[in-house]
């Protein structure tokens, strides 16, 4: 290892979602064009390993490199099965090597970014700066941004509940057009639950063309051909028959009200899944990291400590309770979310999981819910 640190003005680990995201902020503030930034990861990420997804109801910084948006989605349960318009809502899709190509383009033009590929070891607070330790050597910056989850604290600790929302996708092809590219289907719980909540996800992007994702939200993974042969099962049941698998994807996002937060430091902040960014009770993290890094960006101009960006809302609590019922009974899952698409508009739903409703809204939402399970959630969290 080199003996000598070099010291930059900024400097962001990792560069997945959260990391490239950040970069793509500074680069686009003038505020940083005569910053130093360096970029550290273990590879230069350009091929298509992610499918990201969110709403947005107005035109967006990411819309040149959708795949595909829908107007409507399906949502099917045992006592509903509709197709909703979510106008003025649009559900985008995104395939993650279009979005690592066009941020490298964008940081390519600022001289002042620097891409290093080298192994991340550790980061951590010294006395008046943060320090990364790689395979190479060592850096230091009075603000590092941090996209890697180090530490597995969040498993050991038991005052909040741990799920994973981990799925397997095929992106199926057929010869000929069999798919509705006008709707998503959001969650389709009709498929058997064995006592946990698991559903289908389907993102028809053409006729011919759909991700299919196998997905639960509990606490054990499941094994590979579980995933795999509950697809093939399902492609059955809806005689489709005749297609090719053109690419597979899976992954394992942790679903926690766990207060990674409190993992920051003056000079070092966490951002991504390692900061908490994704929503703990849906696991939908690609919005959540748009909104905060955007309002990081202006935390940074402020030269203000990094340890007193997050702020608690009321949103987190409610996340919590729902992990609490998912935790100790997690077959409820089907009926909890099939009552609240069947009794709210899915507008108000996005809404509510953006965390822009009022409080007099929320409390409509929590009144068409299982009102005795979150009673007794909130009673336990209470007493």
């Amino acid at each position: 290892m080199n003996s000598s640190t070099k010291i930059y003005d900024y400097i962001i680990v990792g560069a997945g979602a959260s990391g490239l995201m950040m970069a793509y902020r500074m680069s686009k503030d003038a505020y940083f064009k005569n910053k130093t930034i360096l970029i550290l990861d273990k590879e230069k990420k350009t091929s298509n390993d992610r499918t990201w997804c969110f709403w947005e109801n107005k035109k967006g910084d990411w819309d040149a490199i959708l795949n595909h948006f829908w107007e409507s989605i399906i949502f099917k349960g045992d006592s509903i099965a509709e197709t909703l318009s979510i106008k003025p809502y649009q559900y985008k899709m995104i395939r993650s090597s279009d979005f690592y190509d066009n941020i490298w383009v964008e940081i390519s033009k600022h001289q002042n970014f620097q891409f290093k590929i080298e192994s991340v070891k550790s980061v951590q607070q010294e006395h008046n700066l943060g320090k990364v330790i790689t395979d190479s050597g060592s850096y230091s910056s009075q603000n590092i941004i941090n996209s890697i989850l180090f530490t597995d604290t969040y498993k050991k600790q038991e005052q909040y509940p741990v799920l994973q929302q981990h799925f397997v996708g095929f992106f199926v092809k057929t010869k000929t057009a069999v798919f509705d590219d006008t709707a998503a289907t959001f969650m389709d719980f009709t498929v058997p639950q064995k006592g946990n909540t698991r559903f289908m996800y389907i993102l028809p992007y053409s006729k011919n063309e759909a991700l299919f994702e196998y997905t639960l939200f509990s606490k054990e993974l499941l094994k590979y051909e579980t995933y795999t042969n509950a697809i093939k099962e399902y492609l059955q049941e809806k005689n489709i028959t005749d297609y090719e698998i053109i690419e597979k994807e899976q992954g394992s996002i942790p679903m926690t009200s766990f207060k990674f937060w409190e993992l920051n430091s003056k000079n070092v902040i966490h951002i991504g899944t390692a900061g908490g960014w994704s929503k703990a009770s849906t696991g939908f993290t690609f919005k959540n990291i748009d909104k905060k890094t955007t309002k990081l960006v202006q935390h940074l101009k402020k030269q203000k400590p990094l340890n007193t960006f997050h702020k608690t809302n009321r949103f987190w609590f409610y996340d919590l309770l729902l992990l609490d019922i998912l935790s100790q009974k997690n077959e409820l899952g089907a009926a909890i979310f099939s009552k609240m698409f069947k009794s709210i508009s899915p507008q108000l739903i996005f809404r509510f999981l953006d965390e822009q409703t009022t409080f007099i809204e929320e409390l409509k939402i929590f009144s068409k819910m299982p009102t005795a399970l979150f009673s007794k959630a909130l009673l336990k969290r209470l007493f």
